[in-house]
């Protein structure tokens, strides 16, 4: 009698969904903008802002994320709209381009390579270096510019190279800003305590290794992905360009921001 060959069915293996994230909280987990720090370099103040951990590594809560952006974009709006000027800083190699890009798309100052030490708490010296930039551009676009020895030109030129890379991006800003938009606050937390200092309202980007307290408009979110900077600075841009086009709006500047808290 011949016996039927048994067939054996293996189980389909069933891939793991992706978590059910809402629309409007997807394009920030795809930009990658709740990777924060390893566990061990937490800053208490975060744990507010954090979801969980996932390889060691915390995971910041993305509607958090998109809570807080919108309370900066709301403030940012208003800036733009009665022609206030935000100064963006962000010198850590993931920001500068980011930074470069929104700063050009709105008309606002930007500081990408290095805080100067003393740009808000001693704008006059810095404002003198800046003159003596475009002293020294005056100079060379001059004739009298070949009147001077070459190794005097060539030292004068290592000058201007060095005031341009340092000061470039601030050498059209006339007075103090208005506010201050710090991508990095781990890196460029002097820009941070400058701006308290001189009672400069300030926001930015914090991760999961930063005091959120340094500034007054905290965004969670991740500060060394490309793409989660270029995410929050594309919605800032816009944010301003927009407001720009509009009317004039009541002053709710840094004297009707909310009150800021100590530290």
């Amino acid at each position: 009698m011949a016996t039927k060959a048994k067939t054996k069915t293996k189980a389909k293996k069933e891939e793991p969904k992706e978590p059910n994230f809402p629309k409007e909280l997807r394009e920030f987990i795809e930009a990658g903008v709740q990777f924060g720090h390893l566990k061990s370099s937490v800053h208490a103040g975060m744990y507010p802002y954090i979801f969980g951990t996932r390889n060691n590594v915390h995971i910041i809560d993305v509607a958090k994320t998109k809570e807080k952006l919108t309370e900066s974009l709301e403030f940012i709006k208003n800036l733009a709209k009665e022609g206030k000027t935000i100064l963006f800083v962000g010198t850590k190699l993931p920001a500068r381009q980011a930074i470069k890009t929104v700063a050009e798309k709105t008309g606002m100052p930007y500081v990408a390579n290095r805080w100067y030490g003393g740009t808000l708490t001693n704008w006059s010296s810095i404002s003198e270096r800046i003159a003596f930039l475009k002293e020294l551009r005056a100079k060379k676009g001059s004739d009298e510019w070949n009147k001077y020895p070459k190794h005097e030109r060539l030292e004068m030129e290592k000058k201007i190279k060095k005031l341009e890379y340092n000061l470039g991006g601030i050498e059209k800003m006339e007075k103090l800003p208005d506010a201050v938009f710090v991508v990095d606050l781990h890196q460029n937390k002097l820009a941070a305590q400058e701006a308290r200092k001189t009672k400069i309202v300030s926001l930015g980007i914090a991760d999961t290794n930063v005091n959120p307290k340094l500034v007054d408009f905290p965004i969670p979110a991740s500060d060394g992905a490309v793409s989660s900077i270029a995410l929050i600075l594309d919605k800032v841009a816009d944010a301003i360009i927009k407001s720009k086009k509009g009317k004039t709006a009541p002053k709710t500047t840094a004297k009707t921001a909310s009150k800021r808290t100590k530290k």
